[in-house]
């Protein structure tokens, strides 16, 4: 056992000497070299000056220049700089990296002494790494690339493969990138950037440390995995481009008047992008440039932002995000008010560039956004989100900050379009999906489509919800929604609201199966709700944006389409206005309505004309536990009024249907029904179920039932008083060959003809009228009918009220065979 145990320490000692020993040849194989080394193929000359390396000649073909290099490293302070004295017409310079290392550059990448503003592509197939010192100081656009090879338009191919190979080089443009089977990762370090924002436009100090490109240029990395790990990048006016890539992919390259851009339409297999502590992409400028994010994965976090500020007079660049498995945004810096987001704005009066993101799942979270923004006379781009699975806008961070898709204008120009299109959406616990205006500019519209749609609030103490706003004079945006399925529940919203001179927008859902509307927490400020509302501004909203203390807006209307709407538990379909303007209508069309524990379907208004509410049912009204149908209109406005059209109507435990006013004239209640169950016209409410229209100092409103249930026509059949005609009593002839007898009854009944022949045991009765002959005649009586039972078609409510069945017609009466036999005397 003994021996056992001294096997086991010295294979133990053993191995981790021998794995000791193969980890210091390593580091001693591959040393991280930070020089500058030509590997001979293209005549490139590099001179050595302390850590500055210069770097001249190359093979010049057309506009061209190319270099290779074994290893190309700048260590932290020194430089590379590309040197065109002898080569000073060329506009684009290629470079590759051979020896097998990655590029670790921390120090200064520049061209020098060129008559032209020259591009530069880095190409190492096996990584870059650009540390917080690194930057660039060149005249046109820069690449760094992990690609194997770069492609030209006339089929030539500047390969990174093989060093020992003479390089074929051309005059011709850089038509793409050819990725080997396995890209090395592109990582980029810095300490982030310096801006703050609390609740306005970006500002602050970027960064002394970034790499950046000149006016109109474009930088881009394009390879494995892209990390940003506090990084800077900016292209003032021009383009950002990150894209990563797993796999042998052939990336399209176009040449632009200033810059270029990168096509992925032949990419199907892409990699990561991740960003983090206070990372940075800005083309901000005026105009503002475009950015463009393509990767399989993408993370956003710590304060991070894509950002294009447009501070000119022409139309911002684009902000184009693909993530084809999962985009995810997260995080807030409550010291300097930075969430986390895509942020396009407009600072002038060009228009902020649109945003388009598409993507597998959108993940937003603890504060961050996806936010376009005015805060100028130019208006805001739009918001364009498609997820081909789902979105989720969730939580808030306890600085107050909430997740959003948002687009706002706080000036005069007009907010921009919001448009989310996937099949599940959820909303939750502080999130918010839409648009707000609080300047005088309109706000934009927000638009979702999704098969299934949640809002949920969750104990938040702010709002969740979908939503479009006006704080100020502008008018809010309409919020249009098609679903299948719509739950809005523990106090989320769907809303559109104004809280000063500005109109709340309309809203219309189209729902193809349910709207479920649900649930009041008890930290909420509101029970969940679809509403348009314009509500009183607080005493900071007065003072911050100057605003009256009574808003003067009109309310928006509410248009609901489905088969199934529920609403409970204090749950509401409203719309309200606080102010002097006038309340919104509610139209209702669904297959059925049902309402429950103090629900409601209510228009209200303080001083203007209370709004209308309209059902049209298929099928049937259900209002339960103090639920409530309501128009009201507190001040001098009349009140609104109610059309229900269903088939059936119940009201129970105390649910009531109201049309009221204080001074102004009470609303009218207009029914059409086939009948009514519970409820009942009273002239004021009591404590059962009631329908009451009325007003306390003006003219009570009319109520009008419609009850198709009984037809008027209906009632008893009225029978002939003479149900016998003594005329034709008898018969010209009964054949023989028929049956021996036939019984009638009822008016026309013909007794047996003597002439006829008669079978065994007849019934003999004489036939003649005896009473003819005395001068009075008698009817002659017609045997009773048998009983039929009637099927009930329709009812209706008597004057003491007891429910009375009716038939529509008299029965069809089928008479009994006629018989040869006399009919009985009574």
């Amino acid at each position: 056992m003994k021996n056992l145990r001294r096997y086991s320490i010295w294979s133990l000692k053993k191995i981790l000497s021998i794995f000791t020993t193969g980890l210091f040849f390593s580091s001693m194989v591959s040393p991280v070299i930070a020089e500058v080394i030509s590997d001979g193929t293209t005549n490139t000359i590099v001179n050595l000056n302390g850590n500055n390396f210069n770097i001249l000649n190359g093979i010049k073909k057309g506009n061209n220049l190319f270099h290779s290099f074994t290893n190309f490293s700048v260590p932290i302070g020194g430089s590379a700089i590309f040197d065109l004295v002898n080569t000073p017409d060329i506009t684009t310079i290629f470079s590759r990296v051979t020896g097998g290392n990655i590029s670790h550059i921390d120090g200064l990448i520049q061209t020098l002494n060129g008559n032209n503003p020259a591009s530069l592509f880095l190409m190492n197939p096996n990584g870059i790494v650009f540390g917080q010192n690194a930057s660039l100081n060149i005249g046109g656009s820069f690449v760094g690339t992990t690609a194997n090879s770069i492609k030209f338009s006339d089929g030539v191919e500047f390969s990174a493969d093989n060093a020992f190979i003479m390089p074929l080089l051309t005059m011709s443009v850089p038509v793409g990138l050819q990725m080997g089977s396995n890209p090395g990762a592109i990582t980029i370090s810095g300490t982030g950037h310096k801006f703050t924002s609390f609740g306005a436009a970006i500002n602050g100090t970027i960064s002394t440390e970034k790499l950046s490109v000149e006016q109109g240029k474009t930088l881009a990395l394009v390879g494995g995995d892209i990390t940003l790990d506090g990084a800077v990048l900016t292209a003032e006016q021009g383009r950002i481009e990150l894209g990563s890539l797993n796999g042998r992919e052939f990336v399209n390259l176009q040449l632009l008047e200033q810059g270029l851009t990168l096509n992925y339409a032949q990419v199907s297999n892409l990699g990561n992008i991740h960003l983090s502590k206070k990372s940075l992409l800005d083309t901000s400028g005026s105009p503002s440039g475009h950015i463009q994010l393509q990767a399989k994965k993408i993370s956003i976090a710590e304060g991070s932002l894509v950002l294009t500020q447009n501070k000119g007079s022409h139309a911002g660049g684009m902000l184009n995000v693909n993530a084809t498995e999962l985009l995810e945004i997260s995080g807030y810096l409550p010291t300097v008010g930075i969430r986390t987001s895509l942020l396009s704005e407009a600072l002038g009066t060009g228009t902020s560039g649109d945003i388009r993101v598409s993507t597998k799942r959108l993940v937003i979270k603890d504060g961050a956004g996806i936010d376009n923004n005015t805060y100028g006379q130019g208006n805001s781009g739009s918001i364009n989100i498609n997820a081909s699975e789902s979105i989720q806008v969730k939580d808030y961070d306890p600085a107050n900050a909430f997740s959003t898709i948002s687009s706002t204008t706080s000036s005069t120009g007009v907010g921009g379009n919001v448009t989310v299109s996937t099949p599940d959406l959820l909303v939750v616990n502080g999130a918010v999906v839409g648009s707000i205006t609080t300047g005088n500019g309109a706000g934009g519209n927000l638009v979702i489509n999704a098969d299934h749609i949640q809002v949920s609030g969750n104990n938040t103490p702010g709002v969740t919800a979908l939503s479009t706003a006006s704080l100020v004079a502008g008018n809010a945006g309409n919020l249009t929604i098609n679903t299948n399925k719509l739950i809005v529940d523990n106090s989320g919203a769907v809303t559109s609201s104004s809280v000063g001179q500005g109109n709340a927008g309309d809203i219309k859902i189209n729902a193809l199966e349910s709207i479920e509307i649900t649930g009041n927490l008890p930290k909420a400020e509101n029970p969940s709700q679809i509403r348009s509302v314009v509500k009183s501004p607080s005493a900071f909203a007065q003072s911050f944006f100057n605003i009256p203390a009574t808003p003067q807006g009109d309310g928006g209307n509410i248009y609901i389409n489905t088969p199934s709407l529920k609403i409970n538990n204090q749950a509401s379909v409203t719309v309200t206005n606080h102010g002097i303007g006038d309340s919104g209508t509610i139209n209702i069309n669904a297959g059925y309505v049902l309402l429950d524990r103090n629900a409601g379907i209510t228009a209200s208004t303080n001083s203007g004309e209370g709004g209308n509410i309209s059902l049209k049912l298929e099928n049937f009204l259900l209002m339960r536990n103090n639920s409530l149908i309501d128009t009201e209109a507190k001040g001098l406005g009349n009140g609104g009024n109610i059309t229900i059209n269903s088939p059936i109507i119940v009201g129970l435990e105390n649910s009531d249907i109201v049309a009221n006013a204080v001074q102004g004239n009470g609303g009218n209640i207009n029914i059409t029904t086939q009948g009514v169950f519970g409820l009942k016209y009273r002239n004021e409410l009591t404590s059962e179920n009631d329908i009451t229209a009325s007003s306390q100092f003006g003219v009570n409103g009319t109520v009008q039932i419609n009850n198709f249930g009984v037809d008027p026509s209906s009632g008893l059949v009225e029978l002939p008083e003479n149900v016998t005609d003594s005329s034709q009593q008898i018969v010209t002839g009964c054949s023989h060959d028929t049956g021996s007898s036939f019984v009638a009854t009822g008016r026309g009944g013909i007794p047996q003809n003597p002439t006829q022949d008669v079978r065994n045991n007849p019934t003999w009765s004489d036939i003649r009228d005896i009473f003819a002959y005395h001068g009075n005649i008698a009817s002659a009586q017609i045997p009773q009918s048998p009983k039929t039972l009637i099927s009930a078609t329709s009812w209706h409510r008597n004057t003491q009220g007891k429910i009375e069945l009716i038939a529509d017609q008299s029965p069809i009466q089928v008479q009994q065979l006629l018989t040869c036999a006399a009919v009985p005397k009574s």
